[in-house]
């Protein structure tokens, strides 16, 4: 059997704060919580999850790897505010204006993106 992805692991200084940050933003529930581990998901049983780890260090460079996330065309810009709402801000990373995608950064400077309405992974 292959290896299949469990938990997306997520560095970070206030580990409630941001969990309870990205759980609203997906509409997901906080399934565990412990002093250096807060696990988030749709439920127990989906196959995959975004785990909170403790971070001593700062961030200070963009991101290797970050979230994607979509929504309908018709939600999207409202989607976009929602999520600034609830704390996110807007975020340079060298992007033209031309993009098809909108840049964001999480409560502790994670960059992640809201692409264009996507019905596929790769279209």
């Amino acid at each position: 059997m292959p290896l299949s992805l469990h938990h997306i692991v997520i560095d970070a200084h206030d580990l409630p704060s941001l969990s309870r940050f990205w759980a609203e933003v997906l509409g997901w529930r906080i399934l565990s919580e412990r002093e250096r581990e807060v696990v988030i998901g749709p439920d127990e049983t989906a196959p995959v999850g975004i785990c909170f780890m403790p971070v001593t260090g700062r961030k200070v460079v963009k991101n290797r790897l970050h979230l994607d996330l979509t929504s309908a065309a018709e939600d999207r810009e409202a989607e976009i505010e929602r999520v600034l709402a609830l704390g996110a801000r807007r975020a340079d990373v060298g992007q033209s204006g031309e993009e098809s995608w909108t840049v964001l950064a999480d409560p502790e400077g994670n960059e992640f993106c809201v692409v264009r309405p996507k019905t596929t992974l790769i279209g």
